[in-house]
């Protein structure tokens, strides 16, 4: 039992990287119709930034937690308004490849100026010990990263659940064209979502830094998961993606556990899922007809 539970802890801290990913992924897809690949290599990003500035100007995690994403956001909002926003009126397909090239671009800077090997990152002061969970002990940084990304979900919702702006936005996400008909200027919030999404993907590179070794490749893999996750809990459903994101953790941490004699079970575990869904519902789990058209 209690090795049970510790891997479902695992699982819901591995979830809590996906759901933020997932998160700006889908609030991205959901206004602009943009599917941005570059999301992994900004997730590399905030990971290196977290580590530069550390090694650089001597600022600690906590610093980065505040400074990366923000940095990053800003940055995003550029490439939105000098690029993406002069393609949103082509096929999708054109914004996809501008993100896939700037993806491939950056990833092959970093690996030029800081070369492919890993690099580690120090757990936070405070954070790096064990917390008594009762029946087992479990690193506190892990416990630390769960309850953040939690918080920065539930955060997230009221602010689109309980605020006019958010209103406005989560309208122009779900119902783009519907929000438009009521006569909401549904292009003035494009930049700043675009900025956001690219921010909670910092957000998460920032987090992972401690937990896994900084390296240029660390967001190539882990944005093929993600999308898987977006399209299971249905493209442009921000409480879908957050769902699914951290369903998809428990899944695997569940296969790399119980099935660790067949690696390979837990590593094409998502996409069977995925497969699974679409079969049964082509919208995802909470997806819009008009979404998946």
């Amino acid at each position: 039992m209690t090795g049970f539970l510790q891997n479902t802890f695992n699982g819901l801290v591995s979830g809590a990287f996906l759901a933020l990913l997932a998160l700006g992924l889908a609030v991205i897809f959901g206004m602009l119709r943009v599917v941005n690949f570059a999301h992994g290599t900004v997730y590399m990003l905030g990971a290196f930034g977290a580590y530069l500035l550390l090694d650089s100007a001597g600022l600690p995690f906590w610093w980065a937690l505040l400074i990366v994403p923000v940095v990053l956001g800003i940055g995003g909002m550029v490439l939105e308004r000098a690029f993406i926003h002069r393609l949103t009126r082509l096929d999708p397909l054109y914004n996809f490849l501008l993100t896939f090239g700037l993806a491939l671009i950056l990833q092959d800077l970093v690996k030029w100026r800081y070369g492919v090997q890993s690099t580690p990152y120090a757990t936070p002061a405070g954070l790096d010990g064990t917390l008594d969970l009762g029946l087992f002990d479990f690193p506190a940084y892990r416990v630390f990263v769960l309850g953040f990304a939690l918080a920065a979900c539930v955060a997230v919702w009221l602010v689109l659940a309980r605020t006019r702006v958010g209103v406005v936005v989560r309208a122009a996400t779900e119902r783009p064209d519907l929000t438009r008909a009521l006569g909401i200027d549904v292009g003035r919030w494009i930049t700043p979502v675009f900025g956001f999404g690219v921010a909670l993907a910092g957000l998460a590179g920032v987090l992972a830094a401690p937990m896994r070794a900084v390296n240029p490749l660390m967001g190539s893999d882990l944005i093929i998961v993600v999308f898987a996750v977006v399209v299971i809990g249905g493209l442009g459903s921000v409480f879908g993606s957050v769902a699914a994101a951290f369903a998809i953790g428990l899944v695997q941490a569940w296969g790399e556990a119980y099935a660790s004699n067949w690696p390979i079970v837990a590593q094409i575990t998502v996409f069977v899922v995925m497969a699974a869904v679409l079969l049964w519902r082509p919208t995802g789990l909470f997806g819009r007809e008009e979404m998946a058209a």
